[in-house]
């Protein structure tokens, strides 16, 4: 059901609250296309395939430190974002766990067991644009653009291995907007 990916995190000395962004996005075999520079006029060509097969990346990023998780799952529903709030809630014990995230149905599920480490702050509906990690979704697509891929485990390797190299420092510095880290100057 769900795949561990790498996830970054330097062991911080000192404990208390994280401030995460977290989302989730569709990662599919069909050819992701972006712009292209060309001569006046000249519409950009590249190869294209429409192969519908797809998976999620559920991921959270703490702007602060650029410390991530990244889980993996077949489809979206409140089952794996369960299985997603615990992984994050275990990986981060000592911490108060607090994550924005959007009104996915997914997020309101009635058998949602929230951890005791964790205080969910839903955003305004319709705001992805508030949400960082979209920042991140941005530049993992476009790694991808213009690729592609024969089979579902070719792209998953591909994109394990891009947020392999994706360090905290580079998550920080997409992420970390200004009203945020100014709003929390003692929170890890």
């Amino acid at each position: 059901m769900a795949d561990w990916l790498e996830s970054t995190t330097p062991n911080p000395a000192k404990k208390g609250v994280k401030y995460w962004c977290q989302d989730e996005t569709r990662i599919g075999l069909k050819t992701i296309e972006r712009k292209k520079i060309t001569a006046l006029g000249v519409k950009p060509i590249g190869k294209v395939q429409w192969n519908f097969k797809a998976y999620y990346l559920y991921g959270a990023v703490a702007p602060k430190t650029g410390e991530s998780l990244w889980l993996e799952f077949s489809h979206l529903d409140g089952i794996c974002f369960q299985t997603f709030l615990e992984q994050l809630a275990s990986k981060y014990p000592e911490h108060l766990n607090v994550i924005q995230l959007d009104n996915g149905r997914f997020h309101h599920s009635s058998s949602l067991k929230i951890p005791d480490n964790v205080i969910l702050i839903f955003q305004p509906p319709y705001s992805p644009e508030l949400n960082p990690i979209e920042r991140v979704w941005q530049h993992i697509k476009q790694e991808l653009s213009w690729e592609i891929y024969d089979d579902l485990d070719s792209l998953k390797e591909k994109v394990c291995a891009y947020l392999k190299e994706f360090s905290s420092e580079t998550i920080a510095s997409i992420t970390g907007w200004d009203y945020i880290l100014s709003a929390l100057p003692t929170v890890a």
